[in-house]
């Protein structure tokens, strides 16, 4: 028998087309989330794909000041009766993604917003601190 290369399943196709529940299209959020992070002068911002997700369905946390923590939960119940068939099935999934937060942020100022799938968190940098420097004079 000869071998040959894996192939992992195709996200975008479902294996189970007749069933009521979704198999990958949903879970294949969890699996494959997708979250860029950029600094600019003035914030560091991120931005998560999360397409199969409401916003009741995502939290956004910081955790002791230093951990900024991204949680998507879904639960899903599905009821069929038919004449001859009563089926009730449950399917749920859930995902965490942390980030440590950099020193120079001000973590009571957070601010996260989704629309069309997208998740936008803001995470505002402090002001830059002013350098005082005092000159000495010098004694004998």
């Amino acid at each position: 028998m000869p071998l040959t290369q894996y192939q992992p399943p195709n996200p975008v196709h479902d294996p189970w087309p007749f069933c009521s529940i979704p198999s990958q299209s949903k879970t294949a959020t969890f699996t494959h989330e997708h979250i860029d992070w950029k600094e600019t002068l003035t914030a560091h911002m991120s931005k998560a794909d999360l397409l199969a997700l409401q916003k009741d369905e995502v939290k956004v946390e910081v955790e002791d000041g230093k951990i900024l923590q991204v949680i998507g939960e879904w639960k899903l119940d599905v009821e069929e009766k038919t004449e001859t068939w009563h089926r009730v099935e449950r399917s749920s999934s859930r995902f965490t993604r942390r980030f440590r937060l950099p020193e120079n942020v001000r973590v009571e100022h957070v601010q996260a917003a989704m629309e069309n799938g997208v998740l936008n968190v803001t995470v505002p940098k402090e002001e830059a601190k002013k350098v005082y420097v005092r000159s000495i004079e010098i004694s004998r």
